[in-house]
């Protein structure tokens, strides 16, 4: 019984591996075609045409880049920070509308991003923030604090305050019992927290292009129409570039939170 549980389990693996890998595999083929045309199995002209146009405006690329990682590193911070407050407050004290408020932090994932960003436009027009990369940062922060929010809960409810209430006994102030007791044992889970958020406003595409109109440049808003406009070749290296941005932003985090498990500032997770 336990050899077919483990044959399954191999198969089940490989069928999930493959589905991940296939159009990892198909995109890096499309970098190099120019022409496959249905139903011939292999491409029929290859070509560096991608290639060669895309790292040919290499200023270009380092400014979309430089845009997109400032704007996301930005969203990642706010959304861990605003995140760890609400998580504290919902998790540790008891308040009229509590309830209300975390129904409320749930909204981004149950509103439509459409409508979203419509009704939010004509409130930046007003305020100011509309064509602004300040107003791109708050409109992402608002999509990206769901993640954030949930998954500083959770870590909150794992942590609890009895280690820091036993620091505010032996004489802490509120901060230094939160940064020195707490907050080393949050670390793992805000750094997970950042990520998703990061990855979050990395991608946003629609809401960039209605709150930034277009002047506010980031590299979801150069791909997506090159994928909306068939031109496989170049929309296969942007999303190659894409993946290997999600991949080494996931990498960094994780290191980070080893390290810092290794060191023994996150034990309480060990």
């Amino acid at each position: 019984m336990k050899k077919s549980n483990s044959y399954l389990d191999k198969i089940l693996l490989g069928i999930f591996v493959f589905l991940i890998l296939f159009p990892i595999l198909t995109m890096i083929v499309w970098v190099f075609t120019e022409r496959w045309a249905w139903p011939n199995l292999l491409p029929q002209v290859f070509s560096t045409r991608a290639l060669d146009e895309v790292f040919g405006r290499k200023e270009e690329l380092i400014q979309l880049f430089a845009s997109s990682i400032f704007i996301s590193a930005v969203v990642g911070v706010l959304s861990v920070m605003i995140g760890t407050m609400t998580a504290r407050a919902l998790v540790l004290y008891d308040f009229a509308g509590k309830g209300f408020f975390y129904f409320l932090s749930m909204l981004p994932f149950l509103v439509p991003s459409t409508v979203f960003a419509m009704g939010i436009q004509v409130s930046f027009i007003r305020w100011g923030l509309s064509n602004t990369v300040t107003g791109v940062v708050v409109a992402h922060t608002i999509c990206s604090l769901p993640y954030a929010v949930h998954l500083m809960i959770e870590g909150t409810e794992a942590v609890g305050n009895k280690l820091e209430e036993q620091a505010r006994v032996l004489g802490a102030g509120p901060w230094k019992a939160f940064f020195k007791v707490t907050f080393p044992m949050l670390m793992p889970v805000m750094l997970a927290s950042m990520s998703m958020s990061y990855i979050v406003s990395f991608s946003q595409y629609f809401i960039t292009l209605l709150i930034g109109g277009g002047s506010v440049k980031t590299f979801a808003i150069v791909m997506v129409p090159y994928l909306q406009g068939g031109d496989r070749n170049i929309a296969s290296i942007y999303s190659m570039i894409f993946l290997g941005i999600t991949l080494i932003v996931f990498a960094i985090f994780e290191g980070i939170s080893k390290l810092w498990t290794k060191n023994g500032s996150g034990e309480y997770y060990t």
